[in-house]
């Protein structure tokens, strides 16, 4: 009767972990390249001990999203449940003693554990380690109650199979698009709708402290007891900290500044029409084979009567330099690069805006006529 309770509660252990480290490894195999941009964000915050180690990011991103969701159906079907089981622990150990100390430090704003899927902030994800940890603890302390479903080899080509399954995944969405988008800039999304904040939404709160100085002492203090009709004191500084959060909207750092640093924002957004804006964050990392393509797209849009924008985040050098090597006519604007990287996966990558909602977007590779000209 004790073995077959522990068999049932070690059944739970093992399908809640795996199904959580499925869900984490899927939601980063569909998004290699948002992966990888969140392991750079870890690798520039601890860059000191890290330099110059961001060209690991992409593959530490497929490598990682594959021993997730294998893990995950391996612990699911009970393949090799002592190796997994112990694999699970260490791995569970090594993240729960680095997310507490990203959420005492907080070197990134969010941990990316289920990428822009479920967004947890540091601390719940602490706990939420925490959790997973007590789990694998338990699957390895009944490791000698586990009953083998499958023989060895079996066991080994079903692994091996959840591991390719992931790195296909991670290989077609890095050549492509992701085929599920969690992110603001979702196609059907009205972009200036989206940076609206409604009437009666809830502002930023602070505590405002206010340092004043009278006979070389300095003092704070608050709004309501601050010295203001008496002369005595100097006013020296103004502290201002968050209290709470108010709203922010789903797209709160979209902005456009043309090359004479204008900002044209709502003019393209306003635009009553189709409007083409070809991506690329980085033009030093953009596929120059690809980029080259945008030269004919740009012809062909000027035909159609499309607007057309190049949205970068590189420095007027770059986009000197990318334009004598491509030869490109149309013309670049400014966006911040993360702001780019979170529109479209790609780079260089195609969004599609009618009348300031995105209705389509493509890896620049899968760019067709028939399905941009409408």
């Amino acid at each position: 009767m004790k073995e077959k309770s522990l068999n049932v509660i070690t059944a739970i252990a093992r399908t809640i972990f795996g199904a959580v480290c499925i869900f984490s490894g899927f939601v980063k195999a569909i998004d290699p390249l948002g992966t990888a941009y969140k392991i750079e964000d870890y690798l520039n915050a601890f860059g000191g001990i890290f330099p110059n180690f961001t060209w690991i990011a992409l593959p530490a991103s497929i490598a990682l999203s594959m021993f997730e969701f294998a893990l995950g159906c391996s612990l699911l079907f009970n393949l090799k449940h002592k190796l997994t089981s112990w694999l699970a622990f260490i791995f569970m150990l090594f993240m729960t003693a680095l997310t507490l100390y990203i959420a005492l430090e907080n070197p990134v704003s969010d941990c990316g554990c289920f990428g822009d899927a479920i967004v947890l902030d540091n601390w719940t994800t602490f706990y939420k380690n925490i959790v997973l940890l007590a789990l694998a603890i338990w699957l390895v302390a009944t490791q000698r109650y586990a009953k083998t479903w499958f023989v060895n080899w079996v066991e080994w080509t079903g692994m091996a199979f959840f591991c390719l399954v992931s790195i296909v995944i991670s290989i077609v969405c890095l050549c492509h698009l992701p085929f599920m988008d969690f992110r603001p800039y979702k196609v059907g999304t009205d972009i200036e709708k989206s940076m609206e904040i409604p009437e009666g939404a809830p502002a930023d709160e602070y505590h405002i402290t206010f340092i004043y100085e009278k006979d070389g002492h300095q003092q704070e203090f608050t709004l309501e007891n601050y010295p203001k009709d008496d002369s005595t004191w100097t006013f020296v500084d103004q502290k201002s900290v968050l209290v709470k959060q108010g709203y922010v909207p789903p797209i709160h750092d979209f902005s456009i500044t043309d090359a004479n640093f204008d900002d044209i924002t709502y003019d393209v957004l306003d635009y009553e029409g189709y409007t083409i804006l070809a991506i690329m964050y980085d033009l030093e990392k953009t596929n120059i084979k690809q980029a080259q393509r945008l030269n004919q797209l740009y012809t062909d849009a000027q035909q159609k009567g499309y607007m057309f924008y190049a949205l970068t985040g590189s420095e007027s050098t770059i986009v000197d330099e990318f334009v004598e090597q491509t030869g490109a006519e149309y013309p670049f604007c400014g966006t911040d690069p993360i702001t780019l990287k979170t529109i479209v996966r790609a780079n260089p990558g195609i969004v599609l805006l009618k009348d300031g909602v995105i209705v389509g977007k493509w890896n620049m590779r899968d760019v067709k006529n028939d399905k941009i000209f409408r």
